[in-house]
């Protein structure tokens, strides 16, 4: 029997976690999982576990939240853990070499993309902010350099042409099983061949912060509905108008004819379809907002309380990208 310690703090990982027991638990033990420490949220700022520890603790797991890994984490592992594989996905601190070096078996990571596109903190937003057409996740061996490690395995999840984060988010988490049920046994009986990733074909993505709301109209529509979608819920997309900042919930892109002249953010409509924007290239169709402390409505039944005149320009702000060839 090996001793697994999963290293995770997001829900993501509890398909995999749940596959791990139910299918393997005769060739693996999950003995301890690490995660974040819990954290006040709500109104009343209480704290609470995140879904991970939740998780552990109603099945009896040994749980670890340590604000940061230090130099007593490795000989935890060995000591009293006598961890023979790790396992992370999205547990958010850097593992160094010393902790690496633990298990026999190594420790792997399930990254939420095609590796090697995509690396980094935001793999899913960006797949979706850069209109992939597939994501996916991999099983991969973790080194020093940031999600650079040889390749175990992978499984692709086609993206739709409205996919959102949350949608995919979902898909990701369970594709996860498949991946595992294929390259695990491998893992555990050391037969596992990882290949290396091939880096003239690497992109990274970076943390996504609240600055990355505002939108920035000169792009064109499709790219504006991709951003839209893959920033929703937090920290959305949004507009400036009549010195409130106005978030969208949802938009579509629409190619046009009849635009050309029209600035880049010009209101061409607001009606009960929705509010219609120029933009570079096409028109994009907002179909949900959200004023400050108000609920997220249709557009239709937005703009019957709160009209936008056609030909007002909204402002455009620059959108650094959430995703680039180079690190963010």
């Amino acid at each position: 029997m090996q001793r697994l310690v999963f290293f995770g703090s997001d829900e993501i990982a509890l398909p995999a976690l749940e596959h791990i027991v139910s299918r393997f638990g005769s060739e693996v033990e999950l003995v301890a999982v690490f995660s974040q420490p819990d954290r006040p949220s709500g109104r009343g700022q209480l704290l609470h576990s995140n879904a991970v520890v939740a998780w552990a603790r109603a099945r009896g797991v040994a749980v670890f939240q340590p604000e940061k890994l230090d130099v007593s984490t490795p000989a935890l592992l060995r000591e009293e853990l006598r961890c023979d594989l790790g396992l992370v996905m999205a547990y958010g601190h850097i593992l160094k070499s010393e902790l690496l070096a633990v298990p026999a078996l190594g420790f792997y990571n399930l990254h939420a993309s095609l590796l090697p596109k995509f690396r980094g903190a935001a793999p899913i937003e960006g797949a979706i902010a850069s209109v992939e057409a597939q994501s996916g996740v991999c099983l991969q061996r973790i080194v020093q350099r940031l999600d650079a490690g040889p390749l175990a395995g992978a499984e692709p999840v086609p993206l739709a042409l409205d996919e959102t984060r949350a949608g995919l988010r979902q898909r990701i988490a369970q594709a996860c099983v498949p991946l595992l049920d294929r390259i695990l046994p491998g893992i555990l009986d050391g037969s596992v061949q990882c290949v290396p990733q091939d880096e003239a074909r690497v992109s990274f993505t970076r943390k996504i912060t609240r600055e990355d709301s505002a939108l920035d109209f000169h792009a064109t529509a499709r790219e504006i509905a991709a951003r839209v979608r893959a920033l929703v819920p937090w920290p959305g997309a949004s507009f400036s108008f009549a010195g409130l900042t106005l978030k969208i919930g949802a938009a579509q892109a629409e190619a046009a004819e009849g635009i050309a002249g029209y600035t880049p953010g010009c209101v061409l409509s607001a009606d009960e379809a929705g509010l219609c924007l120029a933009t570079g290239s096409g028109v994009l169709r907002v179909l949900l907002l959200q004023r400050p402390s108000g609920k997220m409505l249709p557009a239709g039944a937005f703009l019957r309380g709160f009209p936008m005149p056609v030909g007002t320009v909204l402002e455009s702000v620059p959108m650094r990208p959430l995703a680039r060839a180079s690190v963010v």
